[in-house]
């Protein structure tokens, strides 16, 4: 997983990781949730992409738009 660069440094996020229809996010719980292009929609997933590699923005935009949309929980 890729650390999280947090630039505002008020973000829940730890890490994450992208594959080709799909975001892991690792919160700094320690639980780990995965968001597909199934369960979350490819334009939203594509977006916590890109807010991800930036390092801002992630978690506001999951709180906002996806937060239940994720296709299961790996981590509690």
């Amino acid at each position: 997983m890729e650390r999280y660069a947090n630039l505002k440094g008020d973000s829940a996020i730890s890490s994450y990781e992208i594959g080709n229809n799909y975001i892991l996010v690792e919160f700094i719980s320690g639980s780990i949730y995965e968001y597909t292009y199934t369960s979350a929609g490819a334009s939203n997933i594509e977006t916590m992409k890109t807010l991800a590699e930036l390092g801002s923005g992630l978690n506001s935009f999951i709180n906002s738009y996806v937060k239940n949309q994720y296709s299961r929980k790996i981590k509690q």
